[in-house]
């Protein structure tokens, strides 16, 4: 039994090894995001939005943190905990840059439906 549970120690030290040597920029980005979402609170705009990417960081820091214990302990469930995370955290990411590149969108057919409406309004005509 002894032998059982130190082969999945080892497999989930070998497992988590990818995690663990990125938890450095894991941690890294994690403490930047929030960083930014506390400028982000300073504005008055930017107060409504602060809490995402202070909470992006937080589920990434949190990541490194976890992927770091289950290397040390070959815990499978720091190890789920970690890959959960970075999970949540590009779902999250992916949310935004779907909505982001709809108002993108928007924004750009707005501009040319705005454009042309006030360039018959000023019609040059000699």
């Amino acid at each position: 039994m002894e032998q059982a549970n130190t082969d999945q120690n080892n497999l989930i030290k070998e497992i988590s090894t990818p995690v663990y040597q990125s938890r450095g920029w894991m941690k890294f980005l994690g403490v930047l995001m929030i960083i930014v979402g506390v400028f982000y609170a300073l504005t008055i705009v930017g107060i409504i939005i602060a809490w995402l990417p202070i909470w992006m960081g937080v589920v990434l820091y949190q990541a490194g943190s976890s992927s770091e214990q289950a290397f040390f302990s070959g815990d499978k469930y720091s190890l789920l905990k970690s890959l959960n995370q970075i999970k949540l955290y590009f779902t999250i990411m992916g949310i935004m840059s779907l909505i982001g590149i709809l108002l993108s969108v928007i924004a750009v057919i707005m501009f040319i439906v705005g454009g042309l409406a006030f360039g018959e309004y000023f019609d040059y005509r000699y």
